[in-house]
């Protein structure tokens, strides 16, 4: 027989040989305590935090959100800087829509009358004070201006006077924004279960949002929001945040376990800080007509709605996979950290050998002799049912909300 042939024939056996687990007992009390005990670490594990905490016999699926976003409030100003002004949403939203996140002006820098001339470059300016190479607010004309009667710098040629964003007001102009209110629409799916859900429940109508407001204690599913109940959550001041604005996230858990009643899968808020306490947003809106214009630099507070969530629920496939480790622990042990696993290994596999005198038979012949008529249909039959419950597990509605 030749090598190649030796090594096709190794090959096939190694693909094709048939293996079933054998069962070795070893009556070694020593060696009993250790095998109990190691099934006992597994059970513990597989049970305590696969199971229980994990849900590792669950199938998991992410949450898919759709997020819309209204805000109501008005506030009124009389600043010296500008006239007395009421403002609504349309003034203080800026810009007015947003991906899934919405902007609140709180506060501003005016700069008014300014039109197209001549004026001195602001002395403050870094490229001024530390001399920075940084592009100046209009074009230089290579002249001195006397900025004040002790500082001269150059003349530029822009919108003046300049902006001196330095005069930021200590107080928030929209100081009443902190009782504006914010209806938060959110709509999740998991479409691996089919299951449908919103943070506005089925209880909630018109009526009831028209006076409801959010109230971790008392009013827990009203998606209506005051920014100053937030920020309180938030453990921030609104008052101090406001001035020179900032970032702050909503958070929307949509973490549900489908294996119980649907109905208890209810969105969970939390909010958080998400800016590094140091933030600027410069908006800027254009007065009427072209020669003269009023600039305002705003600040404000970014509010980012993040909605996240996983649900889980009962899976043959994991149950399996997660619950039938303990023997194949067990037995690793056994046969790899044990002091006598030579012994062990060699009576646990065993490799059946044909006598020479046995009738040679056909490859389909051999098959159908092993094979037993009520063995198989049996066997259908359990793959079957097994298949059935798979599609009813995995195709099963648990309703919406």
């Amino acid at each position: 027989m030749s090598k190649a042939t030796g090594c096709c024939r190794g090959f096939l056996h190694y693909v094709f040989d048939y293996e079933t687990p054998k069962t070795l007992v070893i009556p070694h009390f020593g060696v009993g305590i250790i095998f109990r005990f190691t099934q006992l670490l597994v059970v513990l594990y597989v049970v305590g935090y696969v199971c229980v905490v994990q849900k590792g016999y669950q199938d998991t699926d992410s949450v898919i959100s759709t997020v819309t976003t209204k805000v109501k409030g008005f506030a009124f100003t009389n600043t010296s800087d500008m006239e007395p002004r009421m403002w609504d949403v349309a003034d203080y939203v800026l810009p007015p829509q947003g991906d899934n996140s919405f902007f609140i002006l709180t506060n501003l820098v005016v700069t008014p009358e300014q039109t197209q001339s001549h004026c001195p470059e602001v002395s403050h300016r870094p490229s001024i004070t530390l001399g920075l190479e940084i592009s100046p607010p209009g074009i230089r004309t290579g002249l001195c201006e006397n900025f004040s009667t002790t500082v001269k710098t150059c003349e530029v040629f822009s919108w003046c006077p300049l902006e001196v964003d330095t005069k930021l007001p200590k107080k928030p102009v929209l100081a009443a924004a902190e009782n504006f209110t914010v209806l938060i629409k959110n709509s999740i799916t998991y479409p691996k279960f089919n299951f449908h859900g919103r943070n506005i429940l089925p209880h909630i109508n018109s009526s009831y949002l028209a006076h409801c407001e959010f109230n971790r204690l008392t009013d827990p599913d009203c998606p209506i929001f005051r920014l100053k109940r937030i920020m309180a959550e938030a453990e921030e001041d609104f008052q101090e945040m406001a001035v020179k604005g900032g970032i702050l996230g909503i958070l929307i858990d949509w973490s549900c376990d489908l294996d119980w009643w649907a109905g208890k899968c209810l969105p969970k808020y939390s909010f958080r800080r998400l800016d590094n306490k140091n933030p600027g947003n410069d908006f800027y809106k254009r007065a009427d007509g072209t020669e003269e214009r009023t600039l305002i630099k705003a600040y404000g507070i970014r509010f980012e709605v993040i909605v996240f969530g996983t649900a889980g629920k009962f899976g043959i496939v994991p149950a399996i996979v997660n619950l039938g480790a303990v023997p194949i622990v067990a037995d690793w042990v056994m046969l790899t950290c044990m002091k006598k696993r030579d012994l062990y290994t060699k009576q646990k596999v065993t490799y059946l050998v044909e006598s020479p005198d046995s009738e040679p038979v056909s490859a389909l012949k051999s098959c159908v002799a092993l094979l037993d008529c009520s063995s198989v249909l049996t066997c259908l039959l359990f793959c079957l049912l097994l298949y059935l419950i798979i599609q009813v597990a995995m195709g099963t509605t648990y309703g919406t909300q």
